[in-house]
């Protein structure tokens, strides 16, 4: 089949065309005939060796995709050969064909095409899981979404949108403020300009923060939580290692949870079949009706992996870039 393969060493790696030996769907899985994939940082990360796969998973980029059902494994009994479905992978998604556990499989919401499906699942799967299984996101809170014009950051903003959520959303430029703001974002903060603890601290602070930065927003995430808030970590782009004021938690009861969905077990409360299950209940109902959408930048061809990346990694990307198949 075929495949996208790595080659070089860190920030000089390149992604090339390749073949690999086609996967079977094993005891529980589903072999998916690829029609698209979705590009994530996390494939930007692996790319250049520092986010390796778990163990077990597959060595080939890609943590989401959609198409058909081509193969059963041995005691999957609710998809059948020929359904269109998008599915939440460890690994693999760059390439023809996929194997992937049948809890991780959910059918095309609505009339949504199958291209477009690729966009949800990864996306879905972490908003649904820190919004709602971490930080319990309510009507009326205030969520502050840093990178309010990523992937993620567009579906956070539809989806406390239907939660009656308040939204403020940080961004580096005025024409992905407005995005936000047509996706229903309200409070909108330019990061090159405003001081986010100031914007957010005047309303009251943030009942939640959804954070990508890591290190480098920290100490302003918790300044700028309401009591009792919570800061959810799912991203390290500003780095790993800072140092936490835990006076200001205290005073403010605050919660921070660091989260990751990849390396989630695949069964068990918290693992990837009991997320996406929360997907399927809570999320997929809106994307039939509308009130969500994916939020589509770009699509490449598959062979065109290196270019989509470039894409991705110029910052310029709102929403999620593609690949096709």
């Amino acid at each position: 089949m075929r495949t996208i393969a790595v080659r070089g060493d860190g920030s000089d790696a390149v992604l090339e065309p390749t073949t690999a030996p086609k996967p079977s769907a094993g005891p529980g899985e589903v072999l998916i005939a690829v029609v698209a994939a979705g590009v994530n940082r996390a494939d930007l990360m692996q790319r250049q060796g520092l986010y390796p796969p778990p163990p077990g998973a597959s060595e080939i980029l890609g943590l989401e995709v959609s198409g058909t059902v081509a193969e059963l494994g041995e005691g999957v009994t609710d998809l059948a050969v020929g359904d269109e479905v998008c599915a939440l992978l460890a690994g693999g998604g760059y390439a023809e064909f996929v194997a992937v556990p049948a809890g991780q499989v959910l059918p095309v919401p609505g009339s949504l095409d199958l291209v477009s499906a690729a966009a949800l699942p990864e996306v879905a799967a972490t908003v649904w899981s820190n919004l709602s299984m971490t930080a319990g996101l309510a009507a009326d809170d205030l969520l502050l979404i840093q990178g309010g014009a990523s992937g993620i950051g567009t579906h956070a903003i539809q989806f406390a949108r239907a939660l009656g959520a308040r939204i403020a959303v940080t961004a580096g430029s005025q024409r992905k403020l407005d995005f936000c703001a047509d996706l229903g974002a309200t409070t909108l903060i330019n990061y090159h300009d405003d001081d986010f603890v100031e914007v957010v601290s005047e309303l009251g602070g943030a009942n939640v923060i959804l954070d990508i930065m890591g290190a480098k927003y920290l100490q302003q995430n918790v300044s700028a939580l309401a009591d009792s808030g919570r800061l959810v970590i799912i991203g390290l782009q500003g780095g790993a290692t800072a140092e936490l004021n835990l006076g200001a938690m205290l005073t403010k009861r605050a919660t921070v949870a660091a989260t990751n969905l990849r390396g989630r077990p695949v069964d068990g409360p918290t693992g990837k079949i009991a997320v996406m299950n929360g997907v399927r209940e809570a999320t997929w109902p809106k994307v039939a009706d509308g009130s969500i959408r994916p939020i589509i930048d770009r699509t490449f061809a598959l062979a065109d992996a290196d270019a989509a990346h470039r894409h991705l990694d110029g910052g310029d990307a709102i929403g999620k870039v593609l690949l096709t198949v």
